[in-house]
């Protein structure tokens, strides 16, 4: 069985595109937010995102922002200006969409949130401290997160209450063995200072998890980006993904 894990698409619809050619057949989509925010093409990626079978898809900070359901004062003052943008031009079956997705959702013994277990719109998993007390707020083997837009696995090293982080290049094959969260990192905005769109295979039956890296051509969403107004920072930082 393959599970297409994918988050922050961030409006990028060329390199959506981009990761479901290079996924192929898959038996279902599990999305785990930000559709939106900072890119140019919100409408278009959440109508790719919903035509998709079997898919599962959670909020993100930036979907719940859109639909005015958080606050901007916790955003910078670019991702402030893109959101502005998005509740202009989101459609209304668009923002319905958006506003009806869970927080949380738990499918095939797997967690699945944007931020993390404990706070899963807004919480980042940045380190070992912070994922271990996160191993307590899910009750599954396993936890699937985007947010911070970096692949990686915090491994709960068994009986000893330790946690373990385990980064991952292009082709990396992780069997499950241990209790884990997991992130297929970004579709549309890496920060891992590889610009290539990410997402991660995930087998249920097996229980592994792989993780891949495709080319895009980031040069046309720059352009799309520039030419709409939004903030330019958002299209020099895909070049190279931070």
């Amino acid at each position: 069985m393959r599970i297409l894990v994918i988050s922050d698409i961030h409006a990028n619809l060329t390199a959506l595109q981009a990761v479901l050619e290079a996924a192929g057949s898959v038996d279902a989509t599990w999305c785990l937010g930000d559709l939106v925010g900072y890119g140019p093409d919100p409408n278009e990626c959440i109508e790719l995102v919903r035509s998709l079978p079997s898919l599962v898809c959670l909020l993100g900070n930036h979907d719940a922002a859109a639909t005015s359901h958080i606050s901007l004062n916790a955003f910078n003052y670019d991702a402030r200006l893109s959101v502005h943008w998005l509740r202009g031009v989101l459609k209304p079956q668009n923002m319905s969409f958006l506003a009806g997705l869970p927080e949380k959702y738990v499918t095939h013994q797997v967690t699945l949130t944007h931020g993390s277990p404990r706070n899963p719109v807004w919480e980042y998993l940045l380190d070992t401290h912070t994922a271990a007390f996160n191993f307590d707020f899910f009750d599954t083997h396993l936890c699937f997160v985007g947010h911070s837009h970096v692949p990686l696995a915090y491994l709960a090293l068994n009986g000893t209450g330790n946690v373990e982080c385990q980064l991952f290049n292009n082709g990396d094959k992780l069997k499950l063995t241990m209790r884990a969260i997991l992130n297929p990192g970004s579709v549309g905005q890496p920060r891992d200072h590889d610009p290539r769109a990410s997402y991660a295979i995930f087998d249920p039956e097996e229980m592994t998890w792989e993780l891949h890296r495709v080319e895009y051509d980031v040069l046309s969403v720059q352009q799309r980006i520039n030419s709409l107004g939004l903030p330019r920072r958002h299209a020099i930082r895909l070049a190279q993904g931070w």
